[in-house]
């Protein structure tokens, strides 16, 4: 089994920061890419930021520039600094992982509980 665990959400003022940290645990062999992902009442999930195992990064268009998504792959640990929060940014965060349990298995897809990000204006 493997559980990601996400902390760090609250409530903010806009224009505030807020860190968002995901870790992995459990039977991982490896990780593939990692990231987050977040859904604001009414809305469909959206993709907001990944990063490979070689610290490759994308970023959805609304957040470049703002927020920056690291990875300690010696942890199995993946965090969103996320600055200059606009109350658009309100939503739950995901974390998401492509976790390999055994090493001739494949990878499958891995969700956090989900926390909430609120911003007020």
């Amino acid at each position: 089994q493997v559980q990601l665990v996400e902390s760090g959400g609250g409530l903010v003022q806009a224009g505030k920061s807020l860190r968002l940290s995901c870790a992995a645990s459990g039977s991982i062999f490896s990780i593939n890419a990692m990231g987050w992902y977040r859904q604001a009442p009414g809305k469909q999930r959206e993709l907001v930021a990944t990063i490979t195992r070689g610290a490759i990064t994308n970023y959805a268009d609304s957040v470049k520039g703002r927020f920056t998504i690291s990875r300690d792959n010696a942890k199995n640990t993946v965090s969103l600094q996320m600055n200059s929060l606009k109350p658009e940014d309100t939503a739950v965060y995901y974390c998401n992982a492509q976790i390999r349990m055994r090493s001739y298995s494949t990878y499958l897809s891995s969700w956090g509980q989900g926390t909430q990000v609120t911003v007020s204006s």
